[in-house]
């Protein structure tokens, strides 16, 4: 399904999740549930049934990665090529400023829930909705948080007709585009690698690409081990 207005739906999900809502929304990897504030941070983990030891990912846009992540230039070069050359979704995970302008006006408990041993996960090109809200968020300054639109541990949602009625019920808003570009039927979401040293997060979409891309232009060989997942 085409959107009428990405702006338009970007602004109105903006919009909720600045006055302290929940929104749901599509992404090319799979459908995400969003918020900002701890109540709403709380809602998304007791309709999800997800134990806060798992971290919520910043929304985030390359401006925000490049502002918060503490990765040097050969490591962005790489999230660069992959997300913005190849155009391929990708969630990095790396050590943050934490004392950054942007990261003051998020509530401490949704920072400390979003900060897994000293890093911060921000998924990359995640399709134009997810972009544009990202960049509001930068642009106002006020950082949101998201995680997978589901029950823990069941799998992503590719439409919101999958996503089940009691994470659906706590939305105070749902964008539905149809079923995300990568849908698949193992229910995987984004690949995650971890950039401090290449380990492999999570293998999910577009995961042989991602491979092929750093082998080839960077000569990394990423070490297919996984540590616990983040969303």
């Amino acid at each position: 399904m085409e959107p009428v207005s990405i702006e338009q739906d970007a602004q109105r999900v903006f919009d909720v999740l600045r006055g302290g809502g929940v929104a749901i929304i599509y992404l090319d990897v799979a459908y995400a549930i969003l918020g900002r504030t701890e109540d709403a941070v709380r809602r998304i983990y007791g309709a999800k049934q997800r134990s806060f030891a798992r971290p919520t990912g910043i929304v985030g846009c390359l401006e925000i990665h490049d502002a918060l992540h503490r990765l040097d230039d050969h490591k962005k070069d790489i999230v660069r090529t992959i997300t913005v050359k190849y155009g391929l979704p990708l969630a990095v995970v790396a050590p943050f400023d934490r004392d950054h302008p942007f990261l003051k006006n998020l509530d401490p408990f949704v920072l400390h829930n979003a900060n897994k041993d000293g890093t911060l996960n921000l998924l990359l090109n995640a399709g134009r909705l997810r972009n544009r809200i990202a960049e509001m968020s930068w642009e106002a300054q006020l950082p949101l948080v998201g995680s997978s639109a589901n029950v823990s541990l069941t799998g992503s949602k590719f439409a919101v007709e999958d996503i089940e009625p009691r994470v659906l019920r706590i939305a105070d808003i749902v964008i539905s585009y149809g079923r995300s570009k990568y849908h698949n039927p193992e229910g995987r979401s984004s690949t995650m690698i971890d950039f401090r040293d290449f380990s492999v997060v999570r293998e999910g979409v577009c995961f042989a690409q991602i491979v092929t891309v750093m082998k080839s232009e960077f000569g990394v060989d990423l070490r297919e081990r996984f540590t616990s997942a983040r969303t």
